[in-house]
């Protein structure tokens, strides 16, 4: 196991999440999917309510998170609007229809003001299964592009580990 996935899994578990865990690099969701971690300067956030939130150099960061039932018959216009809560004077730059692990998604990139500072922001909302998932990276504009790559290495990783 390497350093970073032993400290990650040491967080995750002082945090009360002794069902989900990271193992070798891969966050195991108690919720049944998995995603890779990125390597590079990435750490996982205690005390969070959502499944896996890591965090660059205080400046950048990222969410994974799944809730089944009912709320995953809505739009995919519907659930990806949630994930801007607490985002100000945003607009647009893109939204695209996507797929993420054989699921059917919306992507959204846009920027906004968020605690009074300028973000960009990749959202990702993928359904199916009686189950929606919630993908999210903002960082400063000038930060965005360069962890971009790792946000979608993330998504890209993404697998169902049993059937809902």
């Amino acid at each position: 196991m390497r350093v970073e996935a032993a400290l990650l899994a040491a967080a995750l578990a002082l945090a009360g999440c002794s069902a989900s865990r990271i193992v070798d690099g891969v966050f195991h969701s108690d919720k049944g999917y998995r995603v890779t971690v990125p390597a590079a300067g990435w750490q996982a956030q205690t005390g969070r309510r959502v499944d896996l939130e890591l965090r660059r150099d205080g400046a950048a960061g990222m969410l994974v998170d799944a809730t089944c039932g009912p709320v995953a018959e809505r739009s995919l216009d519907v659930l990806s609007r949630h994930l801007l809560f607490g985002l100000r004077h945003w607009r647009d730059a893109t939204r695209e229809p996507a797929q993420v692990g054989g699921l059917t998604a919306q992507r959204r990139t846009l920027r906004g003001e968020m605690d009074g500072r300028e973000v960009a922001v990749e959202a990702i909302v993928a359904q199916g299964e009686g189950c929606v998932y919630d993908f999210l990276y903002v960082a400063p504009p000038d930060l965005f592009d360069a962890g971009q790559p790792a946000f979608r290495s993330l998504v890209d990783s993404f697998a169902r580990e049993r059937a809902r």
